[in-house]
């Protein structure tokens, strides 16, 4: 159980680390858009929180465990946004929530059609 929440709880640790910076580091605020970062990093979260919820098997992959993840994450967005609030350089912005639940739900798309190609080729 912990091995498979310890990369989800590191990950959300990481997040907020960046999150309470006063300024992103200027070679990826220059590299990347603040939605890329949003809707990439909530990928990854939607996928390691999709792990966890699954309990490490493509079995446990359900609408449950799916939507469990899809609450998890966006959870977490809401609460950087939050925490944002009160780092006097950084704003909390809905746009951010949004990109995060966007990316949230490409992760969870992802793991989704994953699912669908690997059932279907173990039925060939």
């Amino acid at each position: 159980m912990i091995g498979l929440w310890l990369p989800v709880a590191v990950y959300m640790a990481a997040i907020y680390y960046g999150a309470t910076m006063p300024v992103v580091p200027a070679p990826i605020g220059n590299w990347f858009s603040d939605t890329v970062l949003h809707a990439g990093g909530y990928t990854v979260m939607a996928l390691l929180t999709l792990r966890a919820t699954a309990n490490g098997r493509w079995a446990g992959v359900t609408t449950r465990a799916m939507i469990a993840a899809f609450a998890i994450s966006l959870l977490h967005g809401l609460s950087v946004e939050w925490i944002q609030m009160y780092v006097p350089t950084r704003f909390a912005e809905w746009r951010d929530v949004w990109n995060d639940a966007a990316g949230t739900a490409v992760g969870l798309g992802v793991a989704w059609a994953w699912g669908i190609m690997r059932r279907q080729s173990h039925d060939l």
